[in-house]
């Protein structure tokens, strides 16, 4: 391993030898950044490891924690770390019996809140998890302890010397942390990584995205997700800034304070931003709407090499007049975007490319640590529509069936208490079988067609890629999300969540009334809106993928109604069973 460490925990003080800085983590208290340095890092995180050794911890304990990002949080995390104790990182959104599987599954002694209903959430099932010993909490909360106590147990009781042997007796090769996957049907299953495992991550990452101390980080998704999690662990290897924002409704002001010049991000949060450009666009009028639409048109014909001189004299003009708002509005510093978790809509990178914020899709899972392969900041390593070249020192392969096979150091050590379900993705030959289908472009370059077991068969005999068809489908502006279904029906058929706020913008320039959702979902006009608007992107697909017939549904899909996971993809199985009556319209009616 090319890194100059060999285990997660020695990140504190290698940032402090080699990157020393005021602000290597930072948060909003009271309206005002508070900065930790990186020697406080390296303080703060002795004294949790030293506080959980008071309380009786020892290398190979569990601990789990469901909090919005925070220094805190990686305060916990690799104080933890420095004694040997694996952490288990949670959603703050799932339900208190998912928390419950979890707790018990991984016997985890202390449990990390961030405020009270997290609090009362997990406080409600504590009795029936044998193995939990404490709650703390980072909000103050009556009847619940505060993580500083932790900290000042260890300013009490240092033990420079338990952590010294411990970390001594390490193994880079053994259990470091769990990280529970949402999945989209059935319980969680714990995704065991090794120290090695994820520092195999940060050796080839920074080969391919050169960042470091000048840069700034703004961290909003969820640091349980190995996606994030990971990334953060290369900030601050490399020395880079860690801003994290206040809450998901901040983050266009979080954005203006940090002037950010590296972000992660997910496509849904991508098309959101996206489309409220473009509903501002659509609010200009005369010249500068003309000037607007000019530059998006222009945009979404970028490619990476290949446009004559005229194009680019264009482009110039547009950036300067249209796209250099863009940027201000992300801070104006923003050098790239990471984008993962789930598919991009390729209009949007070439787009945001174009406007000067190149947009890097990777692709991975949780159980590879995340990263098997992304688009590279240099322009020859990326390619639109593809989630770029594999990694160095991973290995990739197509089975006959479509599927990625991906074999290398970052591949799992397996499920927590499942062999039977470890033996069913890692083959004897330690190839991981991702479960997603996909083909290899121009030797080198990635291209995702779908999940294996979401592609569908009508009874026709044809099989049809519901995701290639809803990402396409999601590039109306009314479209928050779809589904498209069909397993054993002559057609594919689409149920679809309305954004609402557009289509009441719609109505209201229609002069179609818009009393409510229930009522406007049934307008005539508006089914007669929706089934325009999929008409106008199925020539796009075969006559046998094209989606036939809609249900258009009064709901609004969340991760807190149920019908998206914490990562905001689809469960298919519970939109399914929600809304069984519509389907049934649409197939009986």
């Amino acid at each position: 391993m090319a890194t100059d460490i060999n285990f997660l925990f020695q990140i504190p003080e290698y940032s402090f030898k080699n990157h020393p800085k005021s602000d290597l983590l930072a948060h909003k208290v009271n309206g005002a950044w508070k900065k930790y340095s990186s020697k406080d890092f390296c303080e703060i995180t002795d004294q949790v490891a030293s506080g959980f050794h008071a309380l009786g911890l020892k290398a190979g304990d569990r601990i789990a924690m469901a909090s919005f990002n925070c220094p805190q949080w990686q305060f916990i995390n690799l104080g933890a770390a420095k004694l040997g104790v694996v952490n288990a990182p949670l959603y703050a959104n799932i339900t208190a019996e998912e928390y419950k599987f979890i707790l018990n599954d991984c016997k985890a002694r202390v449990m990390m809140v961030e405020n009270q209903e997290l609090f009362d959430k997990i406080h409600s099932i504590k009795d029936e998890v044998e193995s939990l010993e404490h709650i703390f909490s980072f909000d103050e909360i009556d009847g619940c302890k505060h993580w500083t106590e932790i900290q000042n147990l260890g300013k009490e009781n240092p033990v420079p010397e338990v952590l010294k042997e411990n970390q001594s007796k390490a193994d880079p090769n053994k259990l470091y942390t769990l990280i529970y996957t949402s999945g989209t049907t059935g319980n969680p299953k714990g995704v065991m990584l090794s120290h090695k495992n994820i520092l195999s991550q940060i050796d080839a990452v920074q080969k391919i995205l050169p960042i470091g101390e000048s840069d700034t980080g703004l961290s909003f998704l969820p640091l349980c997700h190995s996606f994030e999690r990971t990334i953060e662990y290369f900030y601050m290897y490399l020395g880079t800034s860690i801003y994290y924002a206040e809450s998901m409704d901040t983050i266009g002001d979080n954005l203006k304070e940090v002037k950010p010049t590296i972000m992660p991000t997910v496509p849904r949060l991508l098309e959101k931003v996206y489309d409220k450009i473009m509903a501002k666009g659509a609010d200009l009028t005369g010249i500068k709407k003309a000037l607007f639409f000019w530059a998006v048109d222009l945009g979404l014909e970028y490619e990476y090499s290949g446009k004559s001189a005229w194009y680019s004299f264009k482009l110039k003009i547009a950036n300067k007049i249209i796209f250099s708002k863009w940027r201000e509005a992300l801070g104006g510093n923003m050098r790239m975007i990471a984008s993962g978790a789930a598919a991009l809509q390729p209009r949007l990178a070439r787009l945001f490319t174009a406007a000067g914020i190149p947009i890097l899709e990777g692709y991975g899972l949780s159980e590879t640590s995340p990263v098997i392969s992304v688009n590279q900041f240099n322009v020859q390593g990326r390619k639109f529509g593809t989630v770029g070249p594999v990694i160095e020192n991973v290995e990739v392969k197509i089975a006959d069936d479509g599927e990625i096979l991906c074999k290398g150091p970052n591949v799992m050590l397996g499920y927590l208490n499942r062999p039977d379900l470890t033996k069913e993705v890692i083959d004897d030959d330690g190839w991981f079988h991702t479960g997603d289908i996909g083909k290899i472009e121009d030797g080198r370059f990635i291209k995702i067609t779908d999940r294996k077991k979401e592609i569908f068969k009508t009874s026709g005999g044809k099989y049809v890629a519901p995701q290639v068809l809803e990402n396409k489908y999601k590039e109306s502006s009314l479209i928050d999300q779809i589904m498209v279904i069909g397993e054993g029906e002559k057609h594919p058929a689409a149920l679809i969540s309305p954004n609402f706020e557009a289509l009441e913008e719609y109505c209201n320039h229609k002069g179609i009334p818009f009393n409510n959702q229930e009522e406007v979902v049934k307008n005539p006009e508006i089914i007669d809106k929706f089934e325009r608007e999929i008409n106008k992107q199925n020539h796009h697909f075969s006559k046998y993928e094209q989606v036939k017939k809609i249900a258009v549904l009064p709901a609004t899909w969340s991760v807190e109604t149920g019908e998206l996971t914490p990562t905001l993809k689809l469960k298919r199985r519970v939109i399914m069973q929600k809304f069984e009556s519509q389907v049934k319209a649409i197939y009986q009616g």
